[in-house]
This record gives C-alpha cells, sequence and structure tokens, in this order.
C-alpha cells in the first residue's frame, strides 16, 4: 500500500529487455533504505526490489507490467517518481494507492494559473466513470485531488509544493502517466453491481442499471 506522496525523483540508470518483460536499474538515495524484496512505486506501479546497492536498486517489470504501464518504455536518464510502500504505523498523508496500474493516461493540457498548473489529462475509455470532482486520483505516482471532469478528461491542480516534488509541470503535451483510480469508487461499483444487474438505463456507460437503483433506494 502506498499513499501518492513521491519521496524522490530517481533517475533510470540502464534498462534492458528481458524475455517480454524489462529489467530497470534506478539511482536513487533511497536505494540505501531498501532490501531485496522490498515494494517500491515507480510512476505509481508497484515493483518488487530485486537488487539494491547504496545508490541504486533493480526491478524487473514483467510482461503484463510492461503492457498496462509506461515502464517498458523508460530509457536511460528518465526522471522517475518514488514512493516506498508504506511502514505499518506510518502516516497517512494521501490517499489510498496500490501501486496497481489501471491505464496509461495523456496530457492534454498544461496551463499555468500563478498559484497551480492546472494540467488536464485524458483517460482510457472506461475509466472516467470512476472519477469525480473533488475526488481522489494518482497520476505517475502522485496523489491528485480532481478539479472538473468533461467525459474522458480530467483536470487536476498542481500545487508549488508538488510541482517542486514532483516533474508534473514539466510535463509537455502528450506525455504518458500511470493511472490509478479511486479505490473506493471501484469496490462500490462491484457491490452494487452483486445486488443490481445491468441494464439499458445507465448500462452502456457504468455497467449499472441506473433506473433500478432508484429503485433500490439508491
Amino acid at each position: 500500500m502506498f499513499t501518492g506522496l513521491v519521496e524522490e525523483i530517481g533517475r533510470i540508470e540502464r534498462s534492458k529487455r528481458r524475455g517480454a518483460g524489462v529489467e530497470l536499474v534506478i539511482e536513487a538515495s533511497l536505494a540505501a533504505h531498501l532490501a531485496v524484496g522490498d515494494s517500491i512505486a515507480i510512476d505509481g506501479a508497484c515493483q518488487t526490489a530485486t537488487a539494491v546497492q547504496r545508490d541504486r536498486f533493480t526491478v524487473f517489470a514483467m510482461r503484463e507490467s510492461c503492457a498496462r504501464t509506461t515502464l517498458g518504455s523508460l530509457r536511460g536518464g528518465d526522471p522517475v517518481h518514488l514512493e516506498r510502500a508504506m511502514a505499518a504505523g506510518g502516516r497517512f498523508g494521501g490517499h489510498f494507492v496500490q501501486g496497481h496500474v489501471d491505464g496509461v493516461a495523456s496530457v492534454v493540457a498544461s496551463v499555468d494559473r500563478g498559484d497551480s498548473v492546472l494540467l488536464t489529462v485524458e483517460l482510457p475509455a472506461g475509466l472516467e466513470r470512476y472519477v469525480i470532482p473533488q475526488g481522489s486520483i494518482t497520476l505517475a505516482g502522485v496523489s491528485l485531488t480532481v478539479v472538473e471532469t468533461a467525459g474522458p478528461r480530467v483536470a487536476v491542480a498542481v500545487i508549488p509544493q508538488t510541482g517542486s516534488d514532483t516533474r508534473l509541470t514539466r510535463l509537455t503535451v502528450g506525455a504518458r502517466l500511470n493511472l490509478e483510480v479511486d479505490l473506493v469508487a471501484r469496490y462500490i461499483e462491484r457491490l452494487l453491481a452483486a445486488h443490481v444487474p445491468a441494464g439499458s438505463s445507465g448500462g452502456k456507460k457504468t455497467g449499472l442499471d441506473l433506473q433500478k437503483l432508484r429503485e433500490a433506494g439508491f
């Protein structure tokens, strides 16, 4: 479990294909606090440390990870957001983040508003139903609050502190970001779907019959 608060921006030292997966060696000072087998989120994707040195560590992203995330496209010199798994009893500063990437979003706009940068991304089809204004979303491993939504497009405000701790304010249009929607939204949908069969009223968009939800008192 993670919180979406980036601890460090690491750097890819080496990316090497191994079969259908990729081995990544990442330079980072927090490597000194890792052990082999520890979980670490790399741009929001949970991976396992397979080798650790004083100032670098290694992970192996398997075929599924490469297919669902940006890990397979990383190259030497690329910066990445890093967060170690939350320790039991530690402070919870962001929101529930599993490190299980739901898809890859694309940056469509980045506007400096003075007090913040409004970053707009386009989500993969079908994921917009899990996102609401003032709700939580994780982009490249960063816990963010949704400002507004318009179909598959979602805008978040990146405050100066977050901008300095991450690379979000330096992204350009077309940049690809690992996306994780709010875990709670997924559980709510699954629980409701178990009691309300899909139908024509709202099934096309949400997989749930909105009329039957109303009749059931939701």
